[in-house]
């Protein structure tokens, strides 16, 4: 068995235990909470390396609880709903979320994207460096973003946006590049997911001339000046 930790955060019983089944048997180590306030307590106790999260529940819904998550964690979230509207996904992946997985679903595509999910956490946890551009300072290791010295709390997703953006300055990118390159391959979101990542990055980093409309193609990140 492997040293993944997987939290499952379900109020269904049953739910739970098919998620600690198929778990289990693809090699992972399951860790299950009943409710939002069970869920939350288990991510500062066990540091799980990924969260599978459902919407409905009774205490508090899924969206609260990854609200409270990305309060102090970037641990990778998969959402679970038997709801398929595109707005509950774009909800789900604005509030900090990775994945979402609508019900009923087979153990092999549940296992492929949890797989994925945690590789691509995984590319940004390698790095190792710290970089500067402009009044940006991204420490790698830490997953620490500081601008003009001061510290600017993120979600996953947003600090995943803004690294790959800094990665390649004055390079511009569509929509459906940073998609492909940020939230995966298989995600059958809308586009203006990026734009709503955009503007909030703008607004937390206090430096909205850093990241750049280019018209007719996307964005990119380019210290005005330079």
């Amino acid at each position: 068995m492997s040293n993944i930790r997987i939290l499952v955060i379900d109020d269904e019983v049953d739910m739970r235990n098919l998620l600690h089944m198929y778990l289990e048997n693809s090699g992972f180590r399951c860790i299950e909470a009943s409710n939002g306030t069970e869920g939350l307590q288990a991510v500062k106790t066990f540091s799980p390396d990924l969260v599978i999260l459902d919407i409905m529940m009774t205490d508090e819904d899924g969206f609260q609880v990854c609200e409270k998550i990305r309060e102090y964690s970037y641990v990778p979230i998969i959402f679970l709903s038997a709801k398929g509207e595109e707005w509950d996904k774009v909800k789900a992946l604005q509030l900090g979320g990775d994945d979402y997985i609508v019900k009923p679903f087979s153990p092999g595509e549940l296992i492929a994207r949890i797989q994925a999910v945690i590789r691509r956490a995984g590319n940004v946890m390698s790095e190792q460096e710290k970089m500067t551009i402009g009044p940006i300072t991204i420490d790698k290791k830490a997953r620490r973003v500081t601008a003009s010295g001061k510290d600017v709390p993120l979600t996953l997703k947003e600090y995943e946006l803004l690294l790959f953006l800094c990665s390649h300055p004055s390079q511009a990118f569509c929509r459906e590049q940073l998609l492909e390159h940020v939230w995966g391959i298989e995600y059958e979101g809308s586009l203006r997911t990026v734009d709503t990542h955009i503007k909030t990055l703008r607004m937390k980093l206090g430096a909205p001339d850093c990241i750049q409309t280019v018209w007719g193609i996307g964005y990119k990140f380019e210290v005005p000046g330079k």
